[in-house]
């Protein structure tokens, strides 16, 4: 099989949600190449949660996550809730902080949700190719259009909070730790109940997952009803 067929559930849901968010910045549209740099960005990211992942094999505290579902159940909660969540939220909001908030385009609120989006694009992008040799096809394209979706509702949490408070000029550390916080809980309690799969996991995985989206959308709308309104971003 050709490379491209390959590529095509990675290539195609990432070409999708790339469009979506670049539509729904309709109000002084952020330059095509600094969304690709964030996008490239976001595969470095998944590069530095791997070498996070190994840093754990130091202390003996890397684990194969689907064979604590098998074992330990309580283990997975923990290794979920304070390695994978952390690991995978600090590894996506450190070019953020680094780079993309310290941009001159960084310049109105949704901003923040914009390229925190295409910073989760890319991680999850570079995540998806590696499944591709684990699932067959079809597995492969519904992967690539919902595993952006989760990356991209939780990296929207620390992205238009610490986005917005660079905005008002106010202090970054307690909102820094705040939105980190809450979303490596949530990433890491979303995972727990994908890889353990109890009966009501994925329901819930779900609710945890649409639920975020929605506010998004909200928040989104809200944003886009002041730029008219006022003007100013």
């Amino acid at each position: 099989m050709n490379l491209p067929p390959l590529l095509c559930p990675v290539i195609l849901p990432a070409l999708f949600w790339a469009w979506y968010h670049y539509y729904k910045d309709r109000y002084l549209r952020e330059p095509p190449n600094l969304l690709v740099a964030a996008f490239l960005l976001g595969g470095v990211s998944f590069v530095l949660g791997k070498l996070m992942y190994s840093g754990l094999d130091l202390f003996g505290l890397r684990y194969d996550a689907f064979l604590l579902a098998d074992t330990s159940r309580p283990k997975l909660l923990l290794y979920s809730l304070f390695a994978i969540g952390p690991i995978e939220e600090l590894a996506k909001l450190l070019p953020f902080l680094l780079i993309i908030r310290r941009l001159p385009e960084f310049d109105e609120p949704i901003d923040g949700i914009i390229y925190a989006s295409f910073i989760a694009l890319g991680f999850a992008a570079v995540e998806n190719v590696l499944y591709l040799k684990y699932i067959t096809s079809a597995e492969a394209l519904a992967r690539g259009f919902a595993g952006p979706v989760v990356h991209i509702a939780f990296a929207s949490i620390w992205g238009y909070h610490i986005g917005r408070a660079c905005l008002d000029g106010r202090g970054l550390l307690v909102t820094i730790l705040l939105a980190f916080t809450a979303t490596a809980l949530l990433h890491g309690l979303y995972d727990f109940l994908v890889i353990a799969q109890p009966a009501f996991a994925l329901p819930l995985a779900t609710l945890i997952v649409l639920g975020l989206w929605i506010w998004r959308l909200f928040l989104i709308r809200d944003l886009h009803t002041v730029a008219r309104a006022t003007g100013q971003y």
